[in-house]
């Protein structure tokens, strides 16, 4: 359990540094319907994490296991697919990155966000937590990780629980903090969220280069 643990626990901190994710909750946080909204992404991030996580944990389930010498060659190609598919995320968040003076540009449905209805921001919440291609790819190495491992049936509970309260940690905290102390956070958040909008690219290319030589390195390892 605590080797799962050990190893989901890098991919759970990629889920969490979104940029993106973390923008729209704190617009939403600013919006006319900030508890309304903020509440239903929130509850929306979470569900997605969830179910990606829980879903490739199935899937991985009925996988062959590790053979007698601890090797498991399934599961090493699996996550050196996984990491080549998140280098190459990082390139293309690295070419996308605006240059000294541009504006970066923020995806069209930040500007519905006023607008949003509850249901509508925990769809966006879902979507980006568990269909996004970053976050999809990083519950898959999580949820093949807890499925490999061979866990009963509470230990796994207790492995998908621990990756998503680690993923969604980055959204919850400002949402519920937000609703015991809207004016003090005020300020900082829309501070956090224009260095966030400005250094988005950056960022997800540093991090995705980061976690996808980890899961190259524990594919690597899984031979």
């Amino acid at each position: 359990m605590n080797g799962v643990i050990g190893d989901i626990l890098p991919v759970a901190l990629g889920v969490a540094i979104s940029p993106i994710p973390i923008i729209a909750a704190i617009l939403m946080l600013l919006s006319p319907k900030a508890k309304v909204t903020s509440i239903g992404f929130l509850l929306g991030w979470i569900v997605g994490i969830v179910l990606a996580s829980t879903i490739f944990t199935l899937l991985a389930s009925v996988l062959p296991g590790s053979s007698d010498d601890a090797s498991s060659p399934l599961k090493g190609i699996i996550h050196i697919v996984l990491g080549a598919l998140l280098l190459v995320l990082a390139l293309r968040n690295w070419r996308k990155r605006p240059r000294p003076g541009e504006e970066p540009e923020m995806p069209k449905w930040m500007h519905a966000i006023d607008s949003m209805s509850f249901f509508g921001a925990a769809g966006l919440g879902v979507l980006l937590s568990g269909v996004n291609p970053k976050n999809l790819l990083l519950a898959a190495s999580a949820g093949i990780t807890i499925g490999l491992a061979g866990l009963d049936t509470g230990a796994t509970i207790a492995a998908i629980a621990v990756f998503t309260v680690i993923a969604a940690c980055t959204v919850a905290i400002p949402v519920i903090g937000y609703l015991f102390a809207a004016d003090r956070l005020r300020g900082p958040l829309d501070a956090l969220r224009g260095w966030l909008a400005r250094e988005n690219a950056l960022i997800m290319a540093l991090l995705l280069l980061v976690l996808g030589v980890v899961v190259l390195g524990k594919g690597i390892g899984s031979f």
